[in-house]
């Protein structure tokens, strides 16, 4: 199996004999990332897609549901999704549509807007959740334990490098705001019960 060769092999191979003299040992990193990235990122779609579900779907209903309060404000969602705040506006148009998140103004402050799951929301992304992590250690089989904790270490190793940090914008006190006047308000129930903020599983 080590000596197995995949695409990226064959593309590294290809570029030292059409040009020998450039280093290009970063695709072997980067080219294998993206692969990944793309495989992945299709299998999950499919997946999801069984259950009614667009990625980025579920993506916000996770994010929600892991967060603490069950609810955020739509700088921190922006900035969790990796969207523009106009494109999260029109994602959040779309799932209140569908019933499953809600949205109102913070209390004594009318610029921020913060987004909590429905019931239905809350239940959607419940129901999802479990078998879509078996479907993501399902399509990490081919690597043991050892190399997983491995791999999840170098990459986490590099993305710190690149930049990629939490980084919430909302205050304490904002992100709190009234847990019983929100729920009441938006008709949620979402200060029924919290979670903790977890990984970031999608």
């Amino acid at each position: 199996m080590d000596d197995a060769i995949d695409a990226v092999d064959e593309i590294i191979g290809q570029w030292a004999l059409a040009r020998p003299g450039v280093d290009v040992s970063p695709t072997g990193v980067i080219g294998r990332v993206t692969r990944a990235s793309r495989l992945l990122d299709r299998a999950a779609r499919e997946f999801l897609a069984e259950h009614g579900l667009e990625a980025w779907e579920f993506d916000v209903l996770a994010t929600l549901r892991r967060a603490e309060n069950v609810r955020m404000c739509m700088k921190d969602l922006s900035a969790a999704a990796m969207v523009s705040p106009g494109a999260l506006t029109n994602r959040i148009d779309h799932l209140l549509d569908r019933g499953l998140v809600d949205r109102w103004p913070a209390p004594g402050n009318r610029r921020m807007t913060f987004v909590g799951l429905t019931d239905e929301g809350r239940r959607v992304a419940d129901d999802v959740l479990e078998r879509h992590a078996a479907n993501e250690a399902r399509l990490l089989s081919g690597l043991s334990t050892g190399d997983r904790d491995t791999l999840a270490a170098l990459l986490r190793k590099l993305l710190l490098s690149l930049g990629d940090t939490p980084a919430l914008s909302c205050t304490p006190g904002d992100a709190a705001g009234d847990a019983t006047g929100n729920a009441a308000a938006s008709g949620t129930g979402a200060g029924a019960s919290g979670v903790t903020r977890g990984s970031a599983t999608r």
